[in-house]
């Protein structure tokens, strides 16, 4: 009997918990910095409903109809083609586990700063200081390998207490803790921001210039938000697909996969403004890339009224987005083992969190004792290179599988498809989107599949 979760606002935390990780809270404002704000968030959001959205409605129709993880999500659907989309099953196994390869390490991350600011590490510390600070840690594998063991041994530890006593019970308290602490540290910022810049920040994200936007360049705006809109999701992995196996068919899935979106986009959009009014209010500028939160954010607290109380509570926040990813990456996997070889949860729980120990030691180490191997030429390191394969081949390649397979003869079928979709009470997906679904998302997902690598590999200046 497939175990099920207890209730609908389950589906729809743990969904979106699994969407809802460092990708919305930490890479998302950063972005948004470095693309002119405004017309950013509104270019991510039409793209999220053209292309995010319909992947994700997908995943979660096939896994509901097929009861089963991806790896055996096609030989249940379509027997007969089974081992034409073998690989797929296989390629979106490998994704969730290079994910937790160093996805562990980066939310370990989160709880090292958080003890830090918490104890006051960071008072009286000045830029350079704070900047080295983030440096010396990289260059302490002992730190980084407890807290990688502290968020593994966790995970592991809900996801063998069960769906509903662990994963979702777990899953619901970060999620309400999280959400609270949006509510909290957003009022703050835009209090500093008013207070400070005259709602400057505010002006900066949400306010659309297309003169910021064309000083950018109009064209990189664009596919910047294409790429943050569909990789925010986490689709093409399977990581969404197992949730829809735990679910009933009482409800049609566009409204559940709606909820999911809009869960997700109001985290993200959140995020930025816990951030970017604060970085305004204390002068400094938000698309300073992925060392925002670690190396600039720390002076911003220091500088802030009771900056060591928000600062803790902003690294709470982080923890939590990032913990509810981990959880329900884990429980993929989990899944998967349970699936593939007729494991109990227990004995697929304890040896998913015994390898990804060891499989998590590349990236730890990749840091500090391993950091002669470069694979992207000079500052790269191996979570460069786990990334690479999961953002830039694993995760476009699978939605683009996951749209071929829903909407053409030689996978599932778009009759198939609807149907599932559609099963249930509520909104209805109409029978017209096949021909987008079928021909212009695949497209979609190519372009952002060959620009990925583009910029990945493009000579730079």
């Amino acid at each position: 009997m497939r175990e099920r979760l207890a209730s609908r606002l389950g589906f729809i935390f743990l969904s979106a918990g699994c969407a809802i990780g460092l990708g919305n809270v930490w890479r998302f404002p950063y972005i948004a910095g470095q693309n002119g704000g405004g017309w950013f968030v509104v270019l991510y959001l039409v793209a999220l409903a053209l292309i995010g959205l319909p992947i994700l409605l997908m995943e979660f129709a096939a896994g509901r109809a097929a009861q089963r993880s991806i790896v055996r999500l096609h030989a249940t659907l379509t027997p007969e083609k089974s081992k034409v989309w073998r690989l797929h099953g296989v390629a979106g196994f490998l994704g969730n586990v290079i994910l937790m390869m160093f996805y562990t390490t980066v939310t370990g991350w989160m709880l090292i700063y958080f003890a830090r600011m918490a104890s006051g590490a960071f008072v009286g510390l000045d830029a350079a200081a704070v900047g080295a600070a983030f440096g010396g840690m990289l260059g302490d594998p002992l730190t980084m390998a407890a807290a990688m063991l502290a968020v593994t041994a966790a995970a592991t530890c809900v996801c063998v207490a069960g769906l509903q006593k662990g994963v979702e019970r777990v899953t619901k308290g970060l999620m309400l803790c999280l959400l609270v602490l949006i509510v909290v540290l957003a009022v703050n910022s835009v209090c500093l921001d008013a207070k400070n810049s005259g709602s400057a920040g505010l002006a900066f994200y949400l306010v659309p210039d297309f003169a910021r936007m064309k000083s950018v360049g109009v064209v990189k705006v664009i596919v910047e938000a294409m790429n943050h809109a569909f990789f925010t999701l986490s689709l093409g992995i399977g990581s969404m697909s197992i949730f829809g196996s735990y679910i009933g068919r009482d409800r049609t899935l566009l409204g559940e996969t709606l909820h999911v979106c809009l869960l997700d986009t109001l985290v993200a959009v959140s995020a930025g403004v816990i951030i970017i009014p604060a970085c305004f209010a204390y002068g400094v500028h938000p698309g300073q890339g992925p060392g925002l939160i670690f190396t600039t954010l720390p002076n911003v607290f220091n500088d802030m009224p009771l900056g060591r109380l928000w600062g803790s509570l902003f690294f709470v926040f982080m923890s939590c987005a990032a913990l509810t990813t981990v959880i329900a990456v884990f429980e993929n996997i989990l899944a998967c083992l349970m699936d593939a070889f007729g494991w109990s949860r227990r004995r697929a729980g304890l040896v998913t969190g015994g390898a990804l120990v060891f499989l998590a030691l590349p990236c730890l180490l990749g840091f500090n004792v391993w950091g002669a191997f470069q694979p992207f030429g000079a500052g790269s390191c191996v979570l460069d290179l786990e990334d690479f394969l999961v953002s830039n081949l694993i995760l476009p390649l699978g939605g683009l599988a996951f749209a071929l397979y829903c909407c053409h003869h030689f996978g599932w079928g778009w009759r198939n498809f609807l149907a599932e979709a559609n099963t249930g009470r509520g909104p209805r997906v109409p029978s017209a989107l096949r021909v987008y679904c079928a021909y212009v998302l695949p497209l979609l997902v190519v372009v952002i599949f060959v620009l990925g690598l583009v910029d990945k590999f493009a000579p730079r200046g």
